[in-house]
């Protein structure tokens, strides 16, 4: 099917779905008038798009009716610099309509779980950590996203060993889920009487959040343990046993919740993060088989590589994946993240859309 038969199926569709979501029986149905309202969204900004795609080309036919019958010099003149100009336009308006109709992860829609450890640089780490939590609650804030916190192991001279929470919100997992990796930071630390810049590194691990459909746990398979918590230092913040540690026997992951009073409550935020680390394990294996072609993902998934630096002293932010650089360090503290998230999103869209490409000369040269 080519550009033109192609819009205009998806032009239909935007259309049927418009005239389908005023009938009385869709409204009256919740279920179907919330699928095809989520249908509906995501073709809008392709449909804006393709619509003034049929307005170019209307306009390329006038003018090329102008150059092959009018006498008028002047005007053929002005009719085959317009036809240049609007070609170029085409051009563009088709790789943004292709890039937008690049079918999406269906987990983009999804909650998110963060989980931020500090890594080599010691109090430097762990102070960063929890720059690195406070600069996404703010980033949450602005998306009017709810941020929880699951569990958390503060240190003594300030920020987190480690910190879990859940950002709950529209599209939440397929703005974020870019962020996993390694953070690291350079700056001269707080505690350094000398001066000396300091590099310091803290992982990112970025979940989308599972639900009891999607994993199946069997309760012969975990292994819990209820404890007192503590706090930085190891001393006692509660006086029961209401801190709970969930090992799954045949994966070896081991789940710590300490941050409720309940151990009821404990026990479900445990087996809520475990389920997500499950279901993140099989995403990552499905998606590595999937991609075995590629050199490089932006989203690989994969918490040792080094993803972005924060150097302070020159106030710039680098992302290494797609060479990109702000010199807003202070903005990007504060949460102001959509510029390289943008950035990064469009970057793995163009890669899905040049695959797509290949795959389609493949099967034509077959």
């Amino acid at each position: 099917m080519d550009n033109k038969k192609r819009y205009k199926t998806i032009v239909e569709r935007f259309d049927q779905l418009t005239t389908q979501m005023s009938a009385p029986e869709i409204i009256r149905d919740q279920s179907r008038y919330r699928d095809f309202a989520v249908e509906r969204s995501e073709l809008e900004q392709s449909v804006i798009r393709i619509k003034k795609y049929f307005e170019f080309k209307k306009t390329i036919e006038e003018d090329e009716d102008v150059v092959n019958n009018s006498d008028d010099k002047e005007l053929v003149e002005f009719a085959k610099k317009e036809m240049a100009e609007i070609n170029e336009d085409i051009e563009s308006l088709e790789k943004e309509i292709n890039l937008l109709l690049i079918p999406k992860d269906p987990d983009d829609s999804r909650n998110t779980i963060f989980e931020i450890r500090a890594g080599t640089g010691g109090n430097e780490a762990a102070i960063f950590a929890g720059d690195l939590a406070r600069m996404y609650r703010l980033f949450a804030e602005k998306h009017k996203w709810k941020l929880d916190i699951i569990g958390s192991h503060p240190s003594e001279a300030g920020g987190f060993k480690e910190i879990i929470f859940m950002i709950s919100g529209k599209e939440a997992f397929g703005k974020l889920k870019f962020e996993r990796g390694v953070h690291r930071v350079q700056r001269v630390p707080e505690t350094e009487s000398g001066g000396r810049i300091h590099t310091s590194a803290v992982t990112v691990a970025v979940l989308p959040e599972a639900k009891d459909i999607d994993i199946k746990i069997d309760q012969k398979d975990l292994k819990i343990d209820v404890f007192r918590a503590s706090g930085p230092g190891g001393q006692s913040v509660n006086m029961t046993d209401s801190a709970v540690r969930i090992t799954h026997l045949p994966s070896g992951l081991v789940v710590s919740c300490q941050d409720e009073k309940s151990q009821h409550k404990n026990r479900d935020q445990a087996l809520k993060v475990l389920r997500s680390r499950l279901f993140e394990a099989a995403k990552r294996e499905r998606d590595e088989k999937r991609a075995k072609k590629r050199k490089s993902m932006v989203g690989s998934g994969d918490r040792s590589a080094k993803i972005r630096t924060y150097n302070y002293p020159q106030g710039r932010v680098s992302d290494h994946r797609i060479k990109f650089t702000t010199h807003n360090l202070k903005g990007v503290m504060d949460g102001e993240l959509d510029e390289i998230i943008e950035a990064l999103v469009l970057s793995e869209r163009e890669k899905q859309l040049s695959e797509e490409i290949e795959k389609t000369r493949e099967k034509t040269s077959e």
